[in-house]
């Protein structure tokens, strides 16, 4: 049968070639040479010296090893290399300056022919540069044709200097249907500030294809696509062409037009809150945002501001009638006339839900759960689903769906007994397809899955029963798609069906009224199937819902119903529309993408499906952030402390900054007050390399995603996604802000600017990925933290339910006394630690993480974690254990669990530790030690940490120092303090005492790292 189940949660399918990106180049082949030979000449970017490599891949071969070979001297400005080419016609080529800075066409590769060739400024050419002038390849499937002659139409062209922090700019362009301009091109006049101008005579032509240079190598050819302009005037700023263009060096036309009235201002009261909603206003610009305004009640007139169509207000006292009135607001401060009031009278009932614990994220360590395999509370709830046998899980009595909320309840003093605040739980909203358990094959986002759910132990339970040990629930959330089958309440598609003998096995009869429930499993004994389809029906839910014989009205799925030419495993046929792909035409445009992800570093990876199973929302539209905003809004309602968001990076962050991050933290200031502005907001921006920036793709890195934008963009969602995207693979790497909130000036703490900072904290890659080692991962992490926002906020881990460092695909095996090195860092190092469920013992170390329905799961990563917990334990403190017995306490007296429960301890009682900015300045003799400090309000705290190693503080404050570790106290005189550690993964923590801020000294005994 073809395949109807899922492999993994988000599978990245499709080769990746090393380094280089996905996609190559479609630029014509050169003509072929006498000699099957290329010579490829490069003209590098001038800050990259003579040190210069050619990545290089023959067509039908391997790729060269990185970094590539190097390339000789040419002549000035040039290097070359010569390739044999063998019997292959053509190759794909990237270039790198031998320190990490890579040229691959912004991910597509350069595909080039034999012969002579060139590659300059992001274009190809033809011809020896040394000694003739290299002739353009047209980026167009146009021939060039002389240039047309002089007279008739002219564009004037204007480039943004200042965009590039160029000093000046040439022109290089050719008009429509003629030849380009012998490069580098024509110089352009320099204009106003910023600005340069260049006049051009386009003969009979309507327009031209240009690219702007520096004359110094470093070109703006519009990621290689050229810049398309018309007659007249056109301006290039950023990426963005503005035809028929005001004159840029006039002084600006001031914005004194306001927007339009918002209409339909509706206030409808639940309980103690009330939610208003209007329809979208209109400005000659753009509408930046609108302000409600309160009046009623005993608290006078009260004004907030939102960028949504929809706010709900929850300060509100009972029984007491409001008004609101709506205006819209502009960039330039225009506020629109009020709207007609609406108002509502509050009930007496509290709302439902509950408060989040509040407080710093950085104070707290995460434990994370994949709960459905982690504790089973409640058997009654357990279901195997459709792929129970053939997964190999029944053979193991381990049906999927296995941990529960009860199970987690049960078990929160074993978590809090390793000393984690924290905990973070897989998706929880309701699921659907054949193996779904992890939870990220979304269907219904506004409803808990049952199969989580017992009597007593709802998911608002869990989150009560943890708030009531101190510890706080952050929730994973998708944003970036559905299942495959769609979202309840926004769209579900239909797709062909047919109940012949076949296919009645699959195909549930429709019942009027009745839904999915993955409650209710196919018991395999239905009379009218044969034993061979019962065993195939068997564990399937209900899906009479999903099917149809018929077309539904508006159908857009092309050949409905008709065979298609392909057969199931079992010699079935495959009928046209039966399952959903993007490209079925099953789902509407507006509210789902259309493509599958061709470039994993392209514009196309925030706008297509990227696994079968995981329908692409259009995150650009209304309706969709509407329902996606209502539906996680539920849960922060609900008191959950924070949210993971799962595959981030498929979102542009400008949807991300505009509109899903503000409605977050509108809702939850606006239902919580001061603890909802410590709502933890973490990424997952997948970027699954070890350089700093993903292949060069700013759009894809994580640190990306922790700032704001930097320019208005078009109000069109969808536009102003292109327009970010251009803007900032433009600007490149180089241009890229950058901070020093994570860093201290000196062994000076100062407050930190997060003035730019986005909303979204993100998921450490960069570490993640270098931890095959600790010195490794510190290295890495250095290297990046200038780029986030503040790195003191990320999320840090080893492995997790997707991959191990390096991406492996297996939990991490590197030995307990590397898992305890590692943890040493993660625990004292700036960032957020957290721990995948079982690492505290190395469960399933070296098992293959996940391999869908194709194997049991109990040889895998995500397998069942209960049978080490069972038995009771009580916590009477975050890594402090009064009591265990059972399979739990032969769990709790591993080595990573006595490890990293006195981390805990140390780490929870030290601020720099969990708040401090860090300096490695004046540290010698140990590659992992550093210096941290916190300050803030009567807090001060200063803490000297080495890992693994002695290492030698010089240029410290004096005074009294007490190591956490070993309570060993020194009195420091002339501003060198020397700490001895000996062992792996064994580490010194000499805090300083200061006026009102006694350091600790000694924290925990002994154990078989710390000591």
């Amino acid at each position: 049968m073809r395949r109807t189940t899922t492999t993994t949660h988000r599978r990245r399918a499709g080769a990746l070639a090393l380094v280089v990106g996905v996609a190559a180049s479609l630029l014509p082949l050169t003509a072929a040479a006498a000699a099957n030979t290329v010579t490829v000449y490069y003209q590098p970017p001038a800050a990259w010296g003579t040190s210069v490599n050619i990545h290089y891949g023959v067509d039908g071969g391997s790729w060269t090893a990185v970094p590539g070979v190097a390339m000789e001297a040419a002549c000035a400005g040039w290097r070359r290399r010569t390739i044999d080419l063998g019997a292959a016609t053509g190759l794909q080529v990237v270039f790198n300056n031998n320190a990490g800075t890579w040229d691959n066409n912004n991910g597509g590769n350069y595909r080039l022919g034999t012969g002579a060739v060139t590659v300059a400024g992001g274009r190809t050419g033809v011809g020896d540069p040394c000694t003739t002038t290299p002739t353009p390849t047209p980026t167009a499937t146009a021939t060039p044709t002389p240039t047309a002659a002089p007279g008739g139409a002219t564009a004037e062209v204007w480039y943004h200097l200042a965009s590039r922090g160029w000093p000046g700019a040439n022109l290089h362009y050719r008009p429509t249907g003629g030849s380009w301009t012998v490069a580098p091109g024509v110089a352009m006049q320099a204009a106003c500030a910023g600005w340069a101008r260049r006049t051009v005579d386009l003969g009979t032509a309507t327009g031209l294809t240009a690219a702007f240079n520096n004359n110094a190598g470093t070109w703006d050819n519009n990621n290689g696509a050229d810049y398309t302009l018309r007659a007249g005037r056109s301006t290039v700023r950023g990426g963005v062409v503005t035809p028929d263009a005001a004159d840029p060096c006039l002084p600006a036309t001031p914005d004194t037009t306001p927007p339009s009235t918002p209409a339909g201002l509706a206030a409808a009261a639940d309980g103690l809150s009330v939610t208003l909603s209007w329809t979208a206003a209109t400005d000659d610009r753009a509408v930046t945002g609108y302000e409600l305004t309160r009046t009623g009640g005993t608290g006078g007139t009260t004004t907030v501001t939102t960028t949504a169509t929809r706010y709900v207000a929850y300060d509100l006292a009972a029984g007491t009638a409001y008004s609101w009135t709506v205006r819209a607001l502009d960039a330039a401060g225009n506020r629109s006339a009020a709207s007609a009031p609406a108002s509502a009278t509050t009930g007496t009932t509290p709302p439902v839900g509950g408060s989040p614990l509040g407080g710093d994220p950085r104070e707290d360590s995460i434990y994370f759960v994949m709960t459905a395999r982690f504790a089973d509370g409640d058997v009654t709830n357990n279901r195997g689903g459709s792929q129970h046998v053939r997964s190999g899980n029944a053979a193991n009595d381990d049906p999927m769906f296995r941990g529960d909320f009860k199970g987690l309840v049960d078990k929160l003093d074993y978590i809090k007994g390793l000393g984690f605040s924290a905990i973070w739980v897989t998706p929880v909203v309701l699921n659907r397809s054949d193996y779904d358990f992890h939870g990220y094959h979304g269907w219904d986002f506004y409803r808990v899955d049952p199969r989580l759910e017992s009597p007593g132990a709802s998911y608002q339970q869990l989150i009560n029963a943890a708030h009531a040990k101190g510890m706080k629930i952050f929730q994973d959330v998708v944003y970036n798609h559905s299942s495959r089958w769609g979202a309840k309440g926004l769209f579900v598609p239909t797709v062909y069906g047919v109940r012949d003998e076949q296919w009645k096995w699959y195909y549930d009869q429709p019942q009027a009224g009745r839904e999915y429930d993955p409650m209710v499993e196919h018991d395999g004994n239905d009379p009218t199937l044969t034993a061979a389809q019962n065993a195939k029906a068997k564990g399937r839910p209900y899906n009479g819902d999903l099917w149809s014989g018929t077309a539904p009205t508006a159908n857009r799925c092309l050949n409905w119903g008709t065979p298609n030419g392909a057969y199931s495993q079992e010699g079935y046929t495959v009928y046209h529309c039966q399952w959903p792909v993007p490209t079925g035409r099953l789902f509407p445009a507006d509210l789902y993408h259309q493509c599958w992800i061709g470039n994993w570093e392209g514009e196309d990876a925030r706008s297509c499906w990227l696994h079968e199973d995981l329908a692409d929302f259009n995150t650009e539209n209304a309706t969709v952030q509407q329902y996606l905003i209502d539906a996680y809004n539920r849960y922060i309602d609900m008191g959950v402390d924070g949210f993971r968001i799962d595959t981030a990076v498929h979102i542009p962050r400008v949807t991300w900054n505009r509109r899903f991050l503000p409605a977050i933290q509108q809702h939850a200031v606006a239902r919580h007050g001061a603890k909802g502005r410590d709502f933890y907001v973490f990424g997952e921006v997948a970027a699954f390399v070890n350089d700093k920036w993903n292949r060069g793709s700013v759009n894809h890195s994580a640190q990306f995603f922790t700032w704001k934008e930097r320019r208005e963009y078009s109000p069109d969602d969808v536009k102003a996604a292109i327009e970010q995207y251009d803007y900032e693979q433009l600007i490149g790497t180089g241009g890229q802000p950058t901070s020093d909130n994570a860093f201290l000036r000196g062994n000076t703490y100062h407050a930190p600017d997060h003035s730019k900072f986005s909303g979204m904290n993100v998921i450490d890659m960069r570490m993640h990925m270098n931890f095959g080692d600790a010195g490794n991962a510190f290295g890495n992490g250095r290297d990046s933290d200038d780029s986030y926002n503040d790195a003191t906020y990320n999320v840090v881990y080893v492995d997790s339910h997707d991959y191990g460092p390096n991406k492996s695909n297996t939990r991490y095996a590197g030995g307990t006394d590397a898992w305890a090195e590692n943890m040493s860092l993660m625990w004292t190092f700036r960032g957020i630690p957290t721990l995948y469920y079982g690492s505290e013992i190395e469960f399933q170390k070296g098992a293959k993480i996940d391999c869908g329905p194709t194997c049991p799961l109990a040889t895998t990563g995500r397998a069942y974690y209960g049978d080490h917990l069972a038995g009771s334990v009580t916590a009477t403190d975050f890594g402090v254990v009064s009591s265990a017995s059972g399979a739990v306490a032969t769990t709790l007296s591993a080595p990573l669990v006595k490890h990293v429960q006195r981390l805990n301890r140390i780490r929870r009682a030290i601020p720099a530790l969990q708040k401090g900015q860090y300096s490695t300045e004046g540290v010698s003799g140990n590659q992992m030690a550093y210096k941290r400090r916190f300050t803030e309000g009567g807090v001060d705290s200063f803490a000297l940490v080495t890992v693994s190693g002695t290492a030698t503080f010089a240029g410290v404050p004096n005074g009294t120092y007490r190591d956490a570790v070993t309570g060993d106290v020194r009195t420091v005189t002339n501003g060198t303090l020397t700490a001895a550690v000996s062992g792996r993964s064994n580490l010194r923590v000499y805090v300083l005492d200061l006026p009102g801020n006694p350091a600790p000294g000694r924290i925990g005994t002994d154990g078989p790292y710390l000591r």
